[in-house]
């Protein structure tokens, strides 16, 4: 091969570009795993997650069947991009940053031995690196003892720092653009995806009016109508709206790696009795659950005092999952916290700082007196003495029952 093919180098293309976070708060999160690396005698961690690296370094990679990485020492921070993506993970990243190039297939690994030389033991996720990918790092890295560090840095991202919270609160306010344009345009006869069109351009507008410079990428509006709100993740689909449809509302807008959202139940022209009991009972719990949100509560027993509700109604067999989760560096295809759920089996305990949704769902099947999926969605922000919702856009019959 051709000595003037490189295989690694730093291509830093322009100037460093505007974050919402500043190098201080980058720092302090590079920071936050130095000690746990020195306490279990790592050298180096290897981040290859969308969540982590975004985390540590503010860039947020788009795969396309590629490796990428962010190594941090007890010295630097350096992120691996391929050179497809030209200067923007310089420009967009926080700390130094290699690139490798196609010439091999390997080139990935030589750049990531050039950032571990001599180091004896490296942190890497469990939770993301497969087997095939594991068997690669062995084969790169001979001699080198690999250790989990992806749920100490699960751990660390579920309290948020003020800047963070500062930017979910901008996204929550952005959910309420989406769902009042979804409301505007909710009407009989109009094709779901056009409902959807609605709610993701405005919030894509208001991020780009928001902020000096954005990446808009990923943000998106799932709305449901009739059968199709069985499932909270069902996708948009062409089916058009009736009168006396039971609507679904999903906005994420999606803000430097940063996901919230805004769900809601709605109803086009008009609602049945049996659909109002229902969306009452869930509406209930959505309230019990938002005063269940406090420093001290713990998931598990959330869930528990949750499902009364539903079982003195007889509706516990139609709950379809958890009660919330946590926010931060998520999306639908990278990051989730696992330790913050609402479920009966998880017994993590509410900290100041915490961010989490409050989310109740039943699925009442196709065929059945008020059949659909009814669910509502607040996001909290767990505060020393209670929690501040931040959700704005309201929820329940009185509002949401919409005769354009």
């Amino acid at each position: 091969m051709s000595d003037d093919m490189l295989h690694v180098m730093e291509w830093h293309n322009g100037e460093k570009e505007f974050s919402p976070f500043s190098d201080a708060e980058m720092q302090r999160r590079q920071d936050s795993i130095r000690p746990w690396m020195a306490d279990n005698d790592v050298d180096a961690v290897l981040f290859t997650s969308h969540h982590c690296i975004n985390y540590y370094s503010g860039w947020l990679y788009c795969y396309f069947g590629r490796k990428y990485g962010l190594v941090i020492d007890q010295d630097k921070a350096t992120t691996i991009s391929a050179g497809i993506d030209g200067g923007q993970p310089w420009r967009r990243g926080f700390g130094g940053n290699i690139t490798y190039t196609d010439w091999r297939r390997d080139n990935f690994f030589r750049a990531v031995r050039q950032l571990t030389n001599g180091v004896k033991r490296v942190g890497i996720e469990f939770d993301h690196i497969h087997l095939d990918y594991r068997r690669q790092l062995e084969e790169a890295l001979p001699g080198v003892e690999f250790v989990d560090a992806g749920a100490h840095s699960m751990w660390t991202r579920t309290v948020k720092s003020d800047e963070e919270i500062a930017l979910i609160k901008e996204g929550a306010r952005i959910c309420d653009v989406g769902g009042w344009a979804c409301a505007e345009t909710i009407k009989a006869g109009v094709p779901e995806h056009e409902v959807a069109i609605a709610s993701t351009n405005a919030m894509i507008r208001e991020i780009a009016k928001s902020f000096p410079f954005v990446e808009l990428m990923d943000t998106w509006t799932w709305f449901q109508s009739g059968i199709n709100t069985d499932g909270a993740h069902n996708p948009v689909t062409n089916r058009v709206i009736r009168p006396g449809d039971i609507l679904s509302l999903n906005c994420f807008p999606m803000i430097f790696g940063y996901y919230t959202a805004l769900e809601r139940t709605m109803f086009c022209d008009r609602a049945s009795d049996e659909h109002l009991r229902l969306w009452e009972i869930n509406c209930d719990v959505h309230r019990a659950g938002l005063a269940l949100i406090r420093p001290g509560a713990r998931c598990g027993e959330i869930a528990k005092e949750l499902n009364e509700i539903y079982r003195s109604h007889d509706l516990l067999k139609y709950r379809s999952f958890g009660y919330g989760h946590s926010f931060g560096v998520l999306c639908h295809y990278y990051g989730r916290e696992a330790g913050v759920e609402l479920r009966e089996d998880v017994e993590t305990v509410l900290k100041p700082g915490m961010v989490v949704s409050m989310e109740p769902m039943i699925m009442v099947p196709e065929g059945a007196p008020g059949a659909g999926g009814y669910r509502e969605h607040d996001i909290l922000v767990v505060t020393e003495d209670g929690a501040e919702n931040i959700t704005g856009f309201p929820f329940g019959p009185e509002h949401n029952i919409i005769r354009n």
